[in-house]
C-alpha cells in the first residue's frame, strides 16, 4: 500500500445518534486507516458530562456498547467533561484498521441531557489493489475471511 495523503474529520452529533461518515469515492482501490479518534463534551466546563464514542465500519455496529470482538467496531475513545484534558481519557484504535466504504460514529454523554458529542477523527489515505479493497469490504462487514 501506498500513502496518498491525510484527512480529517470532524463534527457532532446528538446523544445516542449513529452519524455517517462519508469516505467511498467509488473506488475500490483506495482506502482510510483511522490513527487517531477523539471525543469531547460540547460543555467542556460542565463537570458532570462524560462521553464516549465508538467508530464503525457498518451502522448497525455504532452503539454505546463497546465491543472489541466485533470486527466491524474499529476505534473507541472516551471524555472526562471539565475534569481532565482529551488525551487524558480513554482512546484506543485498532492498528489493521482499513476503510474502503464509509465510517459510522456513535456518541453517548452520561449527564442525561440531550447535549451533542463532538468527535475528531484523523486518517491516513492509501492507494491499494482492487481484490485488497473487496477482501477489506467482506472484513469490514463481520464477516470471516
Amino acid at each position: 500500500m501506498k500513502k496518498i495523503g491525510e484527512y480529517t474529520a470532524r463534527g457532532s452529533v446528538l446523544d445516542d445518534v449513529v452519524k455517517r461518515i462519508t469516505l467511498f469515492d467509488g473506488r475500490f482501490d483506495t482506502g482510510y486507516r483511522v490513527i487517531k479518534f477523539l471525543v469531547l463534551p460540547d460543555i467542556p466546563t460542565d463537570s458532570t458530562i462524560d462521553v464516549v464514542g465508538v467508530l464503525a465500519t457498518e451502522a448497525a455496529a455504532a452503539t454505546s456498547a463497546w465491543d472489541l470482538g466485533d470486527q466491524r467496531q474499529i476505534a473507541w475513545a472516551s471524555s472526562r467533561g471539565g475534569r481532565s484534558a482529551p488525551e487524558d481519557g480513554l482512546a484506543t484504535v485498532d492498528p489493521d484498521n482499513f476503510i474502503v466504504e464509509d465510517l459510522f460514529f456513535h456518541g453517548d454523554n452520561t449527564d442525561g441531557e440531550v447535549n451533542s458529542i463532538n468527535y475528531i477523527i484523523t486518517m491516513e489515505k492509501y492507494e491499494t489493489t482492487d481484490w485488497m479493497g473487496a477482501l477489506t469490504m467482506v472484513r469490514n462487514s463481520g464477516q470471516d475471511v
